[in-house]
């Protein structure tokens, strides 16, 4: 009986991991049916023993028994794990198809997404039509200066010898040489030229096709991690069809990718999306062991790659770590995973460090500094989380004073041991960006006017209301939030964080990785309300938060609990209401907006510029190869690409060196006189310089932020009255006077070139001046 017992105790216990304690009342009925032998339990235990005083029986006549004990007792244990095998097979194979639908569905939605943007892509430009220049032009706002990069690594020789290039270029900006791996963020351009080479593309695919299909196939990937993300929240992929559906109709705030390609966002936001989707399947307390590896080690690579391709990225993580810290400062989250995700900042943080050439920004980034700091108080403040409710309340006040301290004395410390150029730019930017400052600089004032940079209009939030996620999102916000609340103060007070929560307990705050989203989307919300260029960070997880929120029977159960319902089954009623919502929402949206979508592809007007594609062509055949050219920045990024000519500044408003020589560029259209452009252009070794009517002439009604009147504040050239701005100088506007073709105009330069939108002056050699 021994023997047999040990086998129970075997069968029992594998039922029991494999399906949820089944087999239980079998065990519970066979034990209870031991005590009736005893006579035997006694025998069978001696014989497994040293003897005793008891008479021993028949070793033959004990073994007969026993195997008919066996036999008898054996079959109610086998057909009960029969059917806890086959009960679990069945929960296991459901739940592989749910995966594998959901998967499925996850990836069509990305597919059918980077389908989509490549039709509208090609509809829009007409790109399959077009020669080769024409296409090159179609990347806008001056992005197309990264293709240049693209298509000189798939000329060099070998790759080794095209990044060196890169490292020592000397020829793009003039009298500079310059890192243009650093200094652009060039790694998306070098790996996909990279993988261009070593897969021999060039055999089956033009390199602007592949150039354009990798940024599409990335913005698949962010589609799907989207889905996925609001997936794992949410328990159902319903959810993430619904995040996707409200993702694409509102592209144009989701997204750049419609307008210019070859931005750093563009190929950097996507591996955000899957860092967020890793991070959290990462913080859910209902994952395995392998599972949370997986997330672990996807969140360590796209991190990396996130900080590797864009240079803002560190100021995202920033925010991101933020959530964090908060999570951590009030228990929400154990110490260990919050631990490993520093571990996954650090180690990326240092490798990219070295792969940017030693890029001061990341060590005096505030990143690093929060990290910095938060470990540092984690270490003196051992017993933060312990005591009274006021005892921790002081404690967390204390708490962050001291990250933040040591988080800003580090920053400040290290700026000064490592000079970073752009940080003081950027206080001042932020101080008068806030009202604090007033100033003349230009470039400070060019940013502030550059729509990026500005509050958002009233247009975007009425958008995303007709679109239905904004009074949605509201909801789904303030619930989770209540919630969080909620949970925040049971921790302050001492109660333990519930780790298996139910349905019926409606406590959605309770879920680490839902109090994460709380607050990734309200901080990046407030920076939204702030710069309207963060809503391509916040509105696709607004389509992503509603989404769960919708789905969710965890929300709709947290609010019965809160009204506390009772003519109705909560339970019910919140699995009714998760269906029913999202299935209206969906239903809705595919009526109104499909058609509008579908409707894109056939509506577009077409896109064509023939007078930028003249002044190419000319330079392409008549300009000197080594000429160097002056112009407005987003103009010169296209001048470079097409022709490959020196220019003298580049369309990159993060670095300040280039800001002010697109400010020296500029004064073509302020009051100045004509010695003074021609030193400035001589001094930039420009041998011909670009006007454009479209700046000259410009009419707008924000007339501060026009070209030439921010330089006529910088330059002191106005007269403010009665909220009026005047102009004034003793010299005319140069870009009018040098039309008019007289002296001293014409001593200085010579027109070479012109149509409807440019006038091409070569700036002449001149050994003496006039005064």
């Amino acid at each position: 009986m021994t023997e047999l017992r040990c086998r129970k105790t075997d069968t029992s216990e594998g039922a029991t991991e494999e399906d949820g304690g089944q087999t239980e009342p079998e065990v519970q009925t066979t034990d209870a049916k031991e005590p009736v032998s005893t006579e035997e339990d006694e025998g069978s235990v001696s014989i497994g023993g040293d003897g005793g005083d008891k008479p021993q029986k028949d070793e033959g006549e004990v073994k007969e028994k026993d195997a008919q004990h066996k036999e008898e007792e054996s079959k109610t244990p086998k057909s009960a794990v029969k059917r806890s095998k086959s009960s679990s097979a069945s929960v296991f194979l459901q739940r592989l198809v749910r995966v594998f639908f959901g998967f499925l569905a996850a990836g069509a939605c990305g597919i059918l997404y980077a389908a989509y943007l490549s039709a509208y892509h090609d509809r829009k430009f007409w790109f399959s039509t077009r020669q080769e220049l024409e296409r090159e032009i179609t990347f806008q706002g001056g992005s197309g200066v990264y293709y240049y990069y693209y298509k000189h690594m798939l000329t060099v020789p070998s790759f080794e010898r095209g990044f060196y290039e890169l490292t020592l270029d000397n020829w793009t900006v003039s009298g500079q040489t310059i890192n243009a791996v650093e200094r652009l963020s060039l790694y998306p351009e070098l790996i996909t030229s990279y993988i261009y080479r070593v897969t021999d593309s060039q055999d089956f695919v033009e390199p602007i096709y592949f150039y354009v299909g990798a940024v599409f196939g990335l913005q698949a990937v962010y589609v799907t991690a989207l889905f996925v993300c609001s997936w794992v929240m949410s328990g159902t992929w319903v959810a993430g069809m619904l995040a996707v559906a409200w993702y694409v109709i509102n592209r144009p705030d989701t997204t750049k990718v419609d307008f210019a390609i070859p931005l750093r966002d563009n190929w950097a936001l996507p591996y955000f999306s899957c860092q967020v989707a890793a991070l959290t399947g990462f913080l859910s307390n209902n994952i395995s062991s392998a599972t949370e590896m997986f997330c672990y080690l996807t969140m360590s690579a796209t991190t990396f790659t996130f900080l590797l391709v864009w240079e803002h990225s560190h100021y995202v993580l920033f925010i991101q770590a933020l959530c964090l810290f908060f999570l951590d400062s009030f228990d929400l989250v154990p110490p260990r995973k919050m631990a490993d995700i520093h571990k996954v900042y650090l180690s990326s943080l240092f490798p990219v460090y070295l792969c940017q050439f030693q890029n001061p920004a990341l060590l005096s980034s505030p990143l690093l500094g929060l990290l910095i700091g938060s470990v540092l108080a984690r270490y003196f403040q051992q017993k933060m989380k312990k005591g009274p409710l006021v005892a921790r309340v002081m404690k967390l006040f204390l708490h962050f004073h001291l990250v933040f301290t040591t988080a800003i004395t580090f920053s400040y410390l290290v700026k000064k041991l490592i000079p970073v150029s752009e940080n003081d730019f950027i206080l001042k930017f932020l101080e008068v960006k806030f009202g604090l400052n007033t100033t003349t600089d230009f470039i400070t004032n060019f940013l502030l006017c550059q729509e990026s940079f500005q509050t958002p209009s009233q247009d975007l939030f009425l958008r995303l209301t007709q679109t239905s996620v904004l009074p949605f999102y509201l909801l789904v916000l303030t619930v989770c939030l209540l919630s969080t609340l909620q949970t925040i103060y049971r921790r302050l007070s001492g109660q333990p964080m519930k780790t298996n929560i139910r349905l019926e307990d409606g406590r959605i705050g309770e879920q680490p990785e839902v109090i994460y989203h709380v607050f990734h989307t309200l901080l990046f919300g407030g920076l939204t309300l702030l710069f309207d260029g963060m809503k391509y960070l916040w509105t696709p997880y607004v389509c992503m938060f509603t989404a769960f929120g919708v789905c969710s029977p965890d929300l709709w159960m947290t609010v019965f609990k809160w009204l506390k319902l009772k003519s109705i089954h909560p339970v019910v009623l919140s699995l009714i209401l998760s269906t029913a919502v999202p299935t209206i929402i969906g239903f809705s949206l595919w009526r109104e907006y499909c058609p509008r979508v579908l409707a894109e592809l056939s509506d577009v007007p077409e896109f064509y510029n023939p007078d930028t594609v003249e002044l190419i062509s000319w330079i392409k055949s008549q300009a000197p190869v080594a000429a160097v050219f002056a112009g407005s920045p987003q103009l010169l990024g296209t001048v470079k690409l097409c022709s490959g000519s020196a220019v003298t500044s580049l369309p990159l408003y993060s670095d300040i060196n280039l800001l002010r020589r697109t400010e020296d560029t500029y004064q073509v259209y302020a009051m100045r006189s004509a010695e003074d452009i021609y030193k400035i252009l001589t001094s930039q070794k420009t041998n011909y310089v670009i006007i454009e009517d479209s700046i000259c002439n410009e009419l707008s009604l924000n007339k501060g932020c026009r070209i030439k009147d921010l330089l006529d504040i910088s330059n002191g050239h106005v007269i403010h009255d009665k909220g009026e701005i005047y102009s004034f100088s003793k010299h005319g506007r140069f870009c009018h006077e040098i039309k008019m073709n007289y002296s001293p105009y014409t001593n200085y330069f010579t027109r070479v070139f012109w149509n409807r939108s440019y006038h091409v002056y070569k700036v002449n050699t001149v050994i003496s001046f006039q005064y």
